[in-house]
């Protein structure tokens, strides 16, 4: 069920067409704000960083629902940094919002994913989600999304995220047939992904690109 791979230019689906969320890599348009390990410790954020979160909780952000068939859930998501869990927040929306996307049959993404996407994180989720829409597919099952890492920038306006999802219980089904298809026998189940996202002048984390690793969790 991995979205994006490393490895090769556009694996979405294996042949036998089983659950392998896999588009193109895409490049990486990072912001030049150099990446460097997340603050740690225990301090309280500084009123800088405090009225950013404020004005950022305060942006309406969409709504997305997903149906009770499809569990995406996230574990360990929480951060005692403001500033990292604002980052974990958004994420988490965005993903919820390219599966969102994916049962809605919407190849464009939707409003909500161009919500949490800048315009070429958006451009490479629509390659991911026409790898659906194309064969009339939708997902269904469990999907843990766990191990969630944050690296900020220097100055805290972008940020890289990996995290892990096991796909175990995933599985993709045509919408005309029935068929049901899950990851082929031998197939490791989970998926090491690294996500690029920077914030926005409304303060929202949007997503610049993601890459993934099929087998690489630890």
């Amino acid at each position: 069920m991995a979205r994006r791979t490393m490895t090769t230019a556009a694996i979405a689906f294996t042949a036998s067409t089983a659950l392998l969320l896999t588009a193109c890599g895409g490049s990486d348009d990072s912001s030049s704000d150099d990446i460097k390990g997340a603050d740690t410790g225990t301090s309280s954020p500084s009123a800088s960083t405090s009225a950013s979160a404020s004005a950022a909780s305060d942006v309406k952000r969409p709504e997305i629902t997903l149906p009770s068939d499809f569990k995406l859930t996230f574990e360990g998501w929480t951060s005692g940094d403001a500033v990292e869990q604002a980052v974990l927040d958004d994420a988490k929306e965005q993903l919820r919002a390219g599966y969102a996307a994916i049962i809605a049959k919407q190849p464009d993404g939707g409003p909500a994913l161009a919500f949490y996407d800048t315009e070429s994180g958006l451009s490479q989720d629509r390659q991911w989600i026409k790898t659906y829409s194309d064969k009339d597919l939708t997902v269904f099952g469990d999907l843990p999304a766990f191990d969630p890492k944050v690296t900020l920038g220097s100055n805290k306006t972008s940020a890289s995220l990996n995290y892990c999802t096991d796909e175990s219980k995933a599985y993709s089904r045509n919408r005309g047939t029935g068929k049901v298809a899950g990851n082929p026998a031998g197939t490791d189940p989970e998926v090491f992904y690294i996500a690029s996202l920077a914030k926005n002048s409304q303060g929202v984390w949007q997503n610049v690109s993601t890459r993934s690793e099929r087998g690489a969790c630890q």
